[in-house]
């Protein structure tokens, strides 16, 4: 399914108000969103037919929004009910989902006051975002660095914010790795181009504060289920040079899941217990097998 181009595709995408058939879910070339990067959105996945955080999706998608000038016009509580709808339209249990709002054609230069404002949802099959994970994936380390929160509304999950993301991730992969490793514009560990990352180290779980990129969803489960099983978790600035200094790593995000990280640039690390055990306790909650408090 992921080799089909994502605009020839059989099934149905929520549009502004309406579902439309998926090869009719279009917009204009001069899109002030396209142009000028403020669209924002949202990526979720549904196990089992359920929407795996679904509020707390939809409200970080309408911060976003706030974040970078303007309001979505659909109510949370409806996006979610059109997620399920959705989901049910194209027959889908198991499915990626995105929710997303943009600036329209009505304008076009910097400003655009006057744009509409957009709003779509789109859901498809997607499996695991890296093959074999559990092997652990191999990162190089980014050219490019997360920039000042003063420089941009690093909080929201917009577009724009993303294109740094793509510019080192494709480098990474015409380097043989799966991914790259960020660092902040202090010098300091961020992120991975789409994930959040952790570090263990006798015993206890090392994440970046996430003070200048994005604080994700599934970090803040992940870091719940290693409390649940008693780990101390340690949230701090975390200098490259302490990269040699920990067993294990791995990351977070809607995506990767919970996905162990065999290297970082020349430094290896090994999936031990405390990684697999909150990839297991992972996969059970959100299938509804597990409640964060039975993992303790």
């Amino acid at each position: 399914m992921s080799l089909l181009p994502y605009d020839d595709r059989d099934g149905w995408i929520w549009l502004d108000g309406q579902f439309v058939d998926w090869r009719d879910a279009k917009i204009h070339v001069l899109t002030h969103s396209l142009h000028y990067g403020a669209c924002v959105f949202e990526g979720e996945r549904a196990y089992n037919g359920q929407v795996f955080k679904s509020e707390e999706h939809t409200k970080r998608l309408h911060r976003s929004a706030e974040l970078v000038g303007y309001k979505i016009p659909v109510p949370a509580e409806e996006i979610n009910q059109i997620k399920r709808d959705l989901m049910d339209k194209n027959g889908f249990a198991d499915c990626y989902v995105r929710a997303f709002s943009w600036r329209g054609a009505e304008m076009m230069g910097v400003s655009a006051q006057k744009a509409e404002i957009h709003t779509s949802v789109a859901v498809w099959e997607w499996g695991n975002y890296f093959a074999d994970k559990m092997k652990g994936i191999r990162v190089t380390m980014s050219d490019w660095q997360r920039p000042s929160p003063k420089t941009i509304p690093s909080a929201a999950k917009a577009s724009g914010l993303y294109m740094i993301c793509t510019m080192a991730k494709h480098k990474a992969e015409s380097q043989g790795y799966a991914d790259a490793l960020m660092l902040d514009y202090r010098g300091y560990v961020a992120e991975l181009t789409g994930a959040n990352v952790f570090f263990v180290r006798d015993g206890a779980i090392h994440t970046p504060t996430p003070d200048c990129f994005l604080d994700g969803i599934t970090r803040h489960t992940a870091i719940d289920l290693a409390k649940a099983r008693g780990y101390e978790i340690i949230e701090r600035h975390i200098k490259p040079e302490e990269l040699s200094t920990f067993s294990e790593c791995f990351i977070t995000g809607t995506a990767a899941e919970i996905t162990p990280v065999a290297e970082i640039a020349g430094h290896t690390y090994k999936p031990s217990v405390i990684t697999e055990e909150l990839v297991e306790d992972y996969d059970k909650l959100v299938r509804g097998k597990l409640k964060v408090s039975e993992t303790a």
